[in-house]
């Protein structure tokens, strides 16, 4: 997911914010992880990165969402991905600040 920031003017501000799977894909693009992997392997390389899971900023271990994840093994980064979608947005859900937080996430300003 990913999110254009309000802008302040500044032309130095980033294109958008990521944050869930769009950020761990960012990740899996710098790690050195080969696929198939396991979730072990996965855990071994990026389970300690914190991954914002909202536009806030608030964020997560990525070991916390493998342990909500079923597969054991991975064939592909986007089967990755996939399996990590529904646990990101359950946690955002349980984590977020409420509707009246959900909209003013989505305003400009």
């Amino acid at each position: 997911m990913g999110v254009r920031p309000p802008s302040s003017g500044d032309d130095d501000e980033p294109e958008s914010v990521e944050f869930g799977i769009a950020a761990v894909d960012v990740r899996l693009k710098d790690a050195d992880l080969t696929f198939p992997a396991t979730r072990d392997d996965v855990a071994a390389e990026l389970g300690h990165e914190r991954i914002p899971y909202d536009v806030h900023g608030n964020d997560v271990a990525l070991g916390e969402m493998l342990a909500e994840v079923d597969a054991d093994e991975f064939r592909s980064r986007q089967e990755l991905l996939n399996a990590l979608h529904e646990p990101f947005e359950e946690y955002r859900r349980r984590h977020s600040g409420g509707v009246v937080q959900q909209v003013r996430s989505l305003l400009p300003f």
